[in-house]
């Protein structure tokens, strides 16, 4: 189910028996320490949706590579970053084309953690623009408690850790150097901070958490979860409706007493 597989005339029929959904994947292009490749998180969005569409047979729209990294500052090589304007632009100039070619319903799954917030600029953006169009935006670490204690295990603000490492252990070894893997550990600094610094600020090598207890067989059960829990609620989006019908604009009249 990747649309850009599909042609023109099988689009339609495609989303039709899907009600109407496509899955949109983010990710970005970052450093991620001395032990990982900087593609991790969009490989992660873009093998985790594939799964998704498997299951759930909703389309997927191709993987967006980068996004909002401008955290992790130039001290290390590696991260091509998408200032949070251009990616709240990108992605909802995304939106607009698959709505234009029948998508009403869009589960944007995003795998980079400071894209939130301009995700959810697009989703305000795309919603205002089509009442009859719903958005939802999933983060990838947060789909459920299991995967959420997952990832949080060995830092609160977590990258290139023990979660990230093991998953792509699992499923793209060849972008792990376990050569580096054993003083690529870096603690969490970040506790009882009142300003958001960005990553030279708070790690020595790009990393935060411990890279150095990954293994594959933890990230190939937490990829499970992953699948299990994203197809589970774009399952239950499918046959979601507004709680009020499209259009609703102005509350009920009250009844004026006498």
């Amino acid at each position: 189910m990747l649309w850009a597989e599909r042609t023109w005339e099988e689009l339609p029929g495609d989303l039709a028996a899907a009600a109407n959904a496509a899955i949109l994947p983010v990710g970005a292009t970052e450093q991620h320490g001395p032990h990982l490749g900087a593609g991790m998180d969009f490989l992660l969005a873009d093998r985790l949706c594939r799964d998704v569409a498997e299951a759930t047979g909703v389309p997927m729209l191709p993987t967006v590579p980068y996004g909002c990294s401008l955290g992790h500052s130039r001290r290390w090589p590696g991260t091509i970053a998408l200032d949070p304007v251009l990616t709240t632009r990108l992605v909802a100039a995304v939106g607009e084309g698959a709505y234009a070619s029948g998508v009403r319903r869009l589960f944007i799954v995003n795998a980079h953690v400071t894209n939130a917030a301009p995700l959810r600029s697009a989703l305000e953006l795309l919603r205002a623009a089509h009442d009859d169009l719903m958005v939802a935006l999933l983060n990838t670490a947060t789909l459920s408690e299991r995967v959420r204690e997952a990832h949080f295990a060995d830092a609160a603000d977590w990258h290139a850790n023990d979660a990230e490492t093991s998953l792509m252990m699992a499923l793209a070894p060849g972008v792990v150097r376990p050569d580096r893997l054993a003083d690529a550990d870096d603690p969490d600094r970040t506790e009882g901070l009142v300003f958001a610094h960005p990553v030279n600020r708070t790690s020595r090598n790009g990393v935060t958490g411990t890279p150095s207890s990954a293994s594959a067989e933890k990230g190939a059960r937490l990829f499970v979860w992953m699948v299990e829990d994203l197809a589970a609620i774009v399952r239950r989006g499918l046959a979601e409706s507004p709680p009020l019908p499209h259009g609703y604009d102005e509350p009920a009249a009250i009844p004026v007493k006498a």
